[in-house]
């Protein structure tokens, strides 16, 4: 790295941006992160962090702060949708840290968010700027300047776009994309353990599958809350966003004959709090940086929800960013360090991320019975997905 270090300027601070930033920060980089929002916050509801993720959080010390608001399943079944059958098991809990060096958890999105902000701003009081939006960048062969929606104009070193999946740094460097429509909408409810039954699923988290739908349950805040995202094949068009709304009773029609553990979630869900949105994909992108600008997370490439890898690979990015920085003779060779280091990857996830929604959506008992069959997803996830720490893989030289 540089004898001065690098101001490093960060577009959006969502899980992606912060992370980096704890990464950045650490290492002894002058960092400031520019956010559109008025106040810091996360829609959604649960999310998920594997070991390759959590590798991060223990480095930023914070695994025992979200620990505690966080809930270790035991186990990840994917069940058939009528019986209940479980078709593989993913051994989770202590059998996953023991694997691969840290804890996997499953905590609710506003949690995480509000303990990586905390992180950031304990680490400097002044790096986050509100209601700040990026709308395109400037650079030269001596700096990067991020233009700001009201005029202003930020100057740095190196610029990070963080900025989501309508990302206006991605436009600026790719170009516009072109979203398309999966034909998937997805479903999300939270539900009060209380409202369920004793023991319900034995605190395991679950992936239930059937044909041109499938469920996704796990508890969140020491299993005090319940998670369900439904992803159900639909024609018609939704609007891509987290809060739109949707009458209960479509949402009760949609899992009708399903087993009666789904059923219970549904009939337990807040009628007036049940949100859909449509998932669709964007091209992938062989090239997400310029001199002095880069993406990370979903930004640079966003995925289906399919592998529950989206905000694992936006940290995975940032740590890896942080180390190719500190690495590298100048902030272009960075850069390419950086992302010839991470498009085969993120690559790989948005691609099983989309196979496994053919996968979980088969047509017939009998086909999703013998594709299960043929698969070990335990050993598969294992062996290339939650192996992988970005704190220490060896970085590949370009060329």
């Amino acid at each position: 790295m540089a004898s001065s270090p690098y101001k490093v300027i960060i577009a959006g601070a969502g899980l992606g941006g912060l992370a980096a930033a704890g990464c950045l920060i650490k290492a002894g980089f002058d960092v400031e992160i520019y956010e559109q929002a008025t106040a810091l916050g996360e829609i959604g509801a649960g999310i998920q962090q594997s070991a390759n993720a959590m590798h991060v959080m223990r480095h930023l010390g914070i695994e025992e702060e979200l620990r505690g608001v966080a809930f270790e399943p035991p186990t990840t079944q994917f069940r058939l949708y009528s019986s209940g059958e479980v078709l593989q098991e993913l051994s989770l809990a202590e059998r996953h840290e023991e694997r691969h060096g840290a804890p996997y958890l499953q905590m609710h999105r506003a949690d995480f968010h509000n303990i990586l902000a905390r992180c950031v701003t304990g680490l400097n009081p002044d790096a986050i700027h509100l209601g700040s939006a990026a709308v395109g960048f400037e650079e030269s062969a001596n700096g990067v300047v991020l233009l700001l929606a009201d005029g202003r104009r930020i100057e740095g070193d190196v610029l990070i776009g963080a900025d989501g999946i309508k990302s206006a740094l991605r436009r600026q460097i790719a170009g516009a994309d072109n979203p398309q429509y999966t034909g998937d909408s997805a479903w999300r409810v939270t539900v009060p353990a209380d409202r369920l039954p004793d023991g319900f699923m034995g605190g395991t988290s679950s992936i239930w599958v059937g044909p041109n739908k499938h469920a996704v349950v796990y508890f969140l805040r020491g299993g005090r809350l319940l998670n369900f995202v439904a992803c159900v094949e639909l024609d018609e068009w939704i609007e891509e966003s987290w809060t739109l709304k949707r009458p209960w009773q479509e949402l009760r029609a949609d899992f009708e004959g399903w087993h009666e553990d789904i059923l219970a979630i549904v009939e337990a869900a807040d009628r007036d709090a049940c949100y859909r949105w449509a998932l669709n994909v964007r091209p992938p992108l062989s090239n997400w940086s310029t001199s002095r600008v880069t993406l990370l997370g979903d930004a640079a490439h966003p995925s289906l929800p399919y592998l529950a890898q989206g905000a694992a690979m936006a940290v995975e990015d940032g740590a890896v960013l942080t180390r190719a920085l500190t690495e590298s003779p100048d902030i272009p060779a960075a850069l390419r360090l950086y992302q010839h280091n991470r498009l085969a990857r993120t690559t790989r996830v948005v691609e099983e991320s989309h196979a496994n929604r053919g996968l979980f959506h088969l047509e017939t008992i009998d086909d999703l019975k013998a594709a299960f069959a043929r698969r070990n997803m335990d050993r598969e996830r294992s062996d290339w997905l939650y192996s992988y720490n970005p704190l220490t893989v060896p970085l590949e030289p370009v060329g």
